[in-house]
């Protein structure tokens, strides 16, 4: 244990094991699991993980609990309430998620726990860990884990206790401000994603270009009355992709030519295609088709009704339609305005099957409204543009989701440079010296350590109760 360098901050530099003791959950055996309520509860991974996603870091409850007289049984610790527990072996080492202890409890041997030594440490501490990459300190073999004396050996800035406080404090507020923020802009996607649909519904309804037709009647099915209705084999061609040869996978079919787009690149495309993952060769193409630039793609099995513009020359599967409009009779991007509103209707012609798919058939007997080529161009002028005003909005909120998960680890860095409470040291210089200082704090812990019992596992019930009060 040292003195911080720094004299206008006069913390102490010791370990983590300094302040607290490290310790490992027990074997849960099947025989203890599945009970819904009990005296304790049994922390696992999955209790961690869903605290920290669901509620706020605190962890109260779980998914198995325990009778006193079982956790007797199972001679486990009984974390008290102010312990952090994260997960120490396993892939959810990477996940870094730490949990406070609301409820005393055990927890299973996946799990490992930090539990200060002085009870007015207990959110410093934690917010401390919360620093602490696992990924960094965890051992690189097949499968992460964390050991013990990795967890010791954490240098940590030791201010004051009441320094912790206010700095804990602080960060009680400052980061619930970070999680609410990053709430409220995780939902502005969802909010976005139903404006578009408003928006595509109001273009297929002649709502977005009502003013512009200077026509406010409608018919009974409450389409404008100039509007008429039109199968798709009415105003283009229907065609189904290729892709004869077998087997699908044959290293002849593929090559660097020509763009082989499949349903998943259509379901995920935003509006048009302009890149492939996979091309075909020369021999692929011959037992394919190549479908022009400005077709529209229509899945019609797994993924029922997903739509893109191909933007490039390509082919693809029978799994995938191509839609060739009539130049004098309409627009590609407004038939994929009316499949994608139509899509869930379409969705439901697929027959209850392991895989779902729908056939061109029922695509050509769709009867659709459509407005005059003209409207048709107007209705798509004004979607693009407001699609492309969501756009930048979506991609502001992403930058700035992005700022904001930065943010916590930049709130909690100057936290433990001193730099949250720098003013309240200056105007409490009482409470950072003497008996309150960093040094008196240090004595005090030690104390506390010498007067525990040397380390022996304690296995009574008893014992273990007493320490979680």
């Amino acid at each position: 244990m040292k003195e911080s360098e720094s004299p206008s901050n006069p913390w102490a530099t010791v370990t983590l094991g300094d302040l607290s003791e490290v310790k490992s959950g027990v074997g849960f055996p099947k025989k203890y699991q599945g009970q819904s309520s009990g005296d304790y509860p049994v922390y696992k991974v999955g209790d961690v993980s869903r605290a920290v996603t669901l509620g706020q870091g605190l962890l109260n409850s779980a998914n198995h609990y325990v009778t006193t007289e079982e956790a007797g049984e199972l001679k486990g610790v009984i974390f008290r309430t102010g312990s952090t527990l994260f997960a120490k072996i396993g892939e959810a080492v990477k996940l870094n998620r730490r949990a406070f202890v609301m409820r005393p409890g055990l927890a299973d041997n996946n799990v490992m726990a930090v539990v200060p030594l002085l009870n007015e440490s207990d959110r410093y501490l934690h917010y401390f860990l919360r620093t602490v990459d696992l990924s960094d300190i965890s051992r690189s073999t097949t499968v992460p884990s964390v050991r013990k004396g990795e967890i010791e050996d954490l240098i940590i800035p030791l201010p004051p206790l009441a320094e912790q406080k206010v700095i804990a404090d602080k960060l009680d507020t400052l980061l619930a401000q970070v999680e609410n923020t990053k709430a409220r802009l995780e939902r502005i996607p969802q909010i976005l994603k139903r404006f578009r649909q408003s928006v595509l519904a109001a273009a297929v309804s002649g709502r977005l270009t009502e003013e512009w037709r200077e026509d406010s009647t409608y018919n009974d099915e409450g389409y404008p009355d100039s509007w008429t209705f039109k199968h798709l084999s009415e105003v283009g061609k229907l065609a189904r992709g290729k892709s004869k040869h077998r087997p699908r996978n044959d290293p002849r079919l593929f090559g660097e030519e020509y763009p082989f787009i499949q349903t998943g690149e259509v379901a995920n495309a935003t509006g048009e295609i302009t890149s492939a993952t996979r091309f075909y060769s020369a021999f692929g193409l011959e037992q394919s088709r190549l479908f022009p630039a400005g077709t529209l793609c229509i899945t019609i099995a797994a993924n029922i009704a997903d739509t893109a513009i191909l933007g490039i020359d390509a082919c693809f599967p029978d799994s995938v339609v191509g839609f060739t409009p009539k130049d004098s009779e309409a627009l590609a991007y407004f038939v994929k305005f009316l499949i994608d509103v139509n899509k869930q209707d379409l969705e439901s012609f697929a027959p209850a099957t392991a895989q779902k798919n729908i056939n061109l058939k029922v695509l050509n007997e769709l009867r659709l409204p459509f407005p005059s080529l003209e409207e048709q161009t107007e209705i798509v002028r004004r979607v693009d543009q407001l699609f492309a005003h969501a756009d930048r909005i979506e991609h502001q909120v992403n930058d700035a989701l992005a700022r904001v998960n930065n943010l916590t680890q930049s709130i909690l860095a100057k936290a433990f440079r001193g730099e949250l409470t720098e003013q309240w040291r200056k105007d409490n210089p009482e409470l950072i010296s003497g008996e309150n200082g960093a040094e008196a704090l240090l004595e005090r812990i030690r104390s506390e350590r010498a007067a525990q019992k040397p380390t022996r596992r304690r296995t009574k019930i008893a014992k273990t109760e007493q320490a979680a009060k």
